[in-house]
């Protein structure tokens, strides 16, 4: 059964972050609060943490884990950022959106497209994720709670805090409670792969991010 941790959600306290981030370094897979949903996730550099999470959301290892880092120049250290493309980040982050990017070796293959050597990041507005960024000193795994059923998967989100913690308790090892109600609206993804920035997924905040690439792409 998971641990509780009940975290200020503008002051988290130190010692109970520490907690966690200790428990991170050592295998723990947490559910935890976002500025958009409740997410499942893990350090990013413990591979048996990773593969725990591919398997609570029955993800095969070609598909890609969205990861969340501290600042745009923590991202520049895990993935490639053009000049349009730091332009268009610097506005809008932090945020509920997801950058499609070219990785660098500092990506765990668990975690990327094998295929387009591509990665998901994201630059969380959220005080008790860049509490536990800062105490890691590395990226966390963020990818939205869902859970397995007889007939594939049904979405965790939207549920309410009570009945999702208890959907979850028994399958990782952290719960985080900032007191927040679990958002119901997704990331934003836009892709940041070719010349052209684009839309790939429609989420929160999603008509922000259309005005923007509009005006610096002139179209």
């Amino acid at each position: 059964m998971a641990i509780y941790y009940s975290i200020h959600p503008e002051t988290p306290q130190e010692r109970r972050i520490e907690e966690i981030k200790s428990a991170l370094q050592d295998g723990a897979v947490m559910l935890y609060p976002t500025d958009t949903v409740y997410a499942i996730g893990c350090d990013l550099n413990v591979k048996s943490a990773v593969e725990r999470v591919r398997q609570l959301k029955q993800l095969s290892n070609d598909k890609p884990l969205t990861f969340l880092c501290s600042s745009l120049s923590n991202i520049s250290e895990y993935a490639l950022v053009n000049d349009r493309a730091y332009k268009i980040m610097k506005r809008l982050i932090p945020g509920p959106f997801t950058f499609l990017l070219p990785a660098t070796k500092l990506v765990p293959r668990l975690v990327m497209s094998p295929k387009r050597k591509t990665t998901g990041i994201r630059v969380p507005d959220n005080q008790v994720c860049q509490a536990l960024l800062q105490a890691l000193g590395n990226p966390v795994i963020s990818t939205s709670a869902h859970l397995p059923n007889e007939e594939g998967k049904f979405p965790t989100i939207g549920l309410e805090k009570a009945r999702l913690f208890d959907a979850l308790e028994n399958l990782v090892d952290i719960i985080i409670d900032d007191d927040s109600e679990p958002g119901f609206q997704v990331s934003t993804i836009i892709d940041m792969t070719s010349d052209e920035p684009a839309i790939a997924r429609q989420g929160l905040g999603w008509e922000a991010v259309e005005d923007w690439l509009t005006i610096t792409t002139g179209s």
